[in-house]
C-alpha cells in the first residue's frame, strides 16, 4: 500500500464519528420506541385476546385475560424499575379495548380504539410534517439531548426529521387502510389475526427509515450540555471578577 493509498486522520476520525452518530441514532431510537421488549408488549395481550377468543369465542374471557397480562407487564416493570411509558400505555389501550367492547357487545370492538389511535397518529405526524413541527422531532428532541434546536439551528436534522414523519404517516395511513374494511367486511377472529400480523412490520419499518434518515443527518446539537457550559463560565467570570475586587484595595493601598 502506498501513502496515497493509506487512509488519512481526518479521514479515519470521519469515519469513527459517523460510526459514534449512528451508534447514538440507534440507541435513541431504541429506547425512544421501547425496543424488543416493547414490541413483545405491544403484541402480547392483542395476540392473547385473538387466540383465547378463536378457540371459545367468549368475549369476557378474552378481554379479561388480554386485561390482566397488560397489567402483569406493568408489576414487572415497577418490580424492576424499568421505564413503564410503554407497557403503561399498553394496558391503556387494552383498558379501552375491553371496556368498549364490553359495552357494545361486539367483540370487534376491542380492537377499535387501537385503530382510531393509529388513524389519529398518522394524520398528526403528517400535518406537523407539513407544518413544520414534524413530531418524530418533537419525540427524539430530548431523547438526543437537543430539544428543539433542531429547528432553527440544524436545518439538516430537520430535514430528516420531518422526512421521518412523513413516513410514519404513511406507513400508519397505510395500516389502517387495510384494517377498517376488515372492521367492517371481516369476522373478528380474521381482523384481530391480520391485525397482530401487521403490529411490528409497519413499526419495524417506520423505524428503519427513521434510522436512515437521521443517520444521514448532521449530529444533533446537545443543548443540556451547552447549558453547562454556559454556567461554568458564568461561575469562572464571577470568580474573575470577586478576585479583581479583593485585589483592587491592596493596590490602591500599596500606591498610597
Amino acid at each position: 500500500m502506498t501513502s496515497l493509498d493509506k487512509p488519512t486522520t481526518e479521514e479515519t476520525s470521519a469515519d469513527t464519528s459517523a460510526d459514534d452518530a449512528r451508534a447514538v441514532t440507534e440507541a435513541a431510537l431504541f429506547e425512544a420506541f421501547g425496543g424488543v421488549r416493547g414490541m413483545v408488549e405491544t403484541v402480547l395481550p392483542g395476540l392473547l385476546f385473538v387466540s383465547i377468543y378463536t378457540v371459545n369465542k367468549n368475549l369476557h374471557m378474552s378481554a379479561l385475560a388480554a386485561l390482566g397480562v397488560a397489567l402483569v407487564m406493568v408489576v414487572v416493570r415497577l418490580a424492576r424499575r424499568d421505564t413503564v411509558k410503554h407497557a403503561f400505555s399498553g394496558v391503556f389501550g387494552v383498558g379501552f379495548g375491553v371496556v368498549f367492547a364490553m359495552m357494545t357487545g361486539n367483540a370487534k370492538d376491542f380492537y377499535l380504539p387501537g385503530m382510531l389511535y393509529t388513524l389519529g397518529l398518522a394524520v398528526a405526524y403528517i400535518v406537523t410534517a407539513m407544518a413544520g413541527v414534524p413530531l418524530i422531532g418533537l419525540m427524539l428532541g430530548p431523547v438526543f439531548k437537543e430539544n428543539l434546536s433542531w429547528r432553527t439551528r440544524n436545518p439538516g436534522r430537520k430535514k430528516a426529521y420531518t422526512k421521518a414523519s412523513w413516513a410514519w404517516g404513511l406507513i400508519l395511513l397505510a395500516k389502517c387502510a387495510i384494517l377498517f374494511p376488515l372492521y367492517w367486511w371481516a369476522d373478528t377472529t380474521q381482523l384481530g389475526w391480520v391485525l397482530v400480523a401487521l403490529k411490528i412490520p409497519p413499526f419495524l419499518l417506520a423505524v428503519y427509515l427513521t434510522w436512515v434518515f437521521l443517520a444521514k443527518a448532521p449530529p444533533p446539537i446537545d443543548v443540556f450540555a451547552e447549558m453547562e457550559a454556559e454556567e461554568r463560565a458564568e461561575e469562572e467570570r464571577k470568580a474573575a471578577a470577586a478576585g479583581e475586587d479583593e485585589g483592587a484595595p491592596a493596590g490602591r493601598h500599596r500606591r498610597s
